[in-house]
């Protein structure tokens, strides 16, 4: 299937299907008019691919342990490979400190509105 399809089938822009690409999460072949062509699996793939990255896990991330990856009733889960646990724990820890500063910023807001 051309990159069209396969943005179509996944919800996953060409834009970004390309990225993937770049990023070796992605080898499709190519066409005789260079066109790129992606294969029934590529959409599992990329489904995989796209739960991580929403999930907040890099795509140098994604590359080291997309094989850990496995579908079930209720979709995408990862498997615990090694190495893999301290890389979610680091996600988890940046999105700690996001939300810390979150509550922060919103505190200092509160407290100028309060002032006024």
């Amino acid at each position: 299937m051309l990159i069209g399809e396969l943005a179509a089938r996944t919800g996953v822009s060409a834009r970004s299907l390309r990225h993937y690409e770049e990023q070796g999460l992605l080898a499709p072949g190519r066409g005789s008019g260079g066109y790129r062509r992606y294969a029934e699996s590529d959409v599992v793939r990329v489904l995989r691919i796209r739960a991580m990255v929403r999930a907040g896990v890099g795509t140098a991330t994604v590359r080291r342990y997309l094989g850990c990856v496995r579908d079930g009733a209720d979709g995408a889960r990862l498997e615990m490979c090694p190495g893999l646990r301290a890389e979610l724990d680091a996600v988890a820890g940046r999105l700690d400190a996001r939300e810390a500063e979150v509550r922060e910023t919103r505190g200092r807001l509160e407290r100028l509105v309060g002032d006024g």
